[in-house]
């Protein structure tokens, strides 16, 4: 049975915005934990606009380095599937292990869950509290990074659930990733 895992990187003030994150980009050894992590999932469940902003390891950009080369890799080889009720298609010619859910995501996320086996990753504020409301998501993997907001998306879209924390673990020289369980 495969296990939903919600994981971002997180602000220390709690928000979850990419773009806002500007310099304090992960150094090096994070980026290799995040290759590595892509590279150990099952698949990947998106909400659209996590989605789109992932879309961005379709296609090589100028100025990548090997790290970024084989992230790109790592992320193109696995299933997705994107939660959407205004996307008409999904998917790239170099990433088209992309499947369009429009749907209802709850037996949807169940019968993933029933039939495959290891990780998939929640992307999505919106759709990972839809999940942790339908108490479907299994697992939240909290990156903090050294750095304050003041104001964004927050990591929980609604009301945080109880949570049980079973492992901190300090990744790199900037980033502390706590692993909690419903409690």
């Amino acid at each position: 049975m495969a296990k939903l895992v919600y994981a971002l990187n997180v602000s220390l003030d709690g928000y979850v915005d990419h773009q806002a994150f500007g310099p304090a980009q992960p150094d090096a050894t994070i980026f290799r934990h995040f290759i590595e992590q892509v590279r150990g999932l099952t698949g990947s469940l998106y909400g659209r606009r996590m989605y789109e902003i992932m879309r961005y390891w379709d296609e090589d950009q100028p100025g990548w380095g090997p790290e970024e080369h084989e992230y790109a890799k790592v992320w193109r080889a696995q299933p997705k599937w994107v939660v959407s009720r205004t996307l008409q298609s999904t998917g790239s010619a170099l990433c088209p292990n992309a499947t369009l859910v429009t749907g209802d995501v709850a037996p949807f996320a169940r019968d993933l869950k029933t039939r495959l086996t290891g990780e998939i990753y929640v992307g999505g504020t919106q759709l990972a509290q839809s999940l942790t409301d339908l108490g479907l998501i299994d697992e939240y993997q909290l990156y903090y990074r050294p750095i304050a907001l003041g104001s964004g998306t927050p990591f929980f879209a609604g009301p945080a659930p109880r949570l049980r924390l079973t492992a901190n673990t300090r990744v790199g020289e900037t980033a502390v990733r706590l692993t909690y369980v419903p409690a």
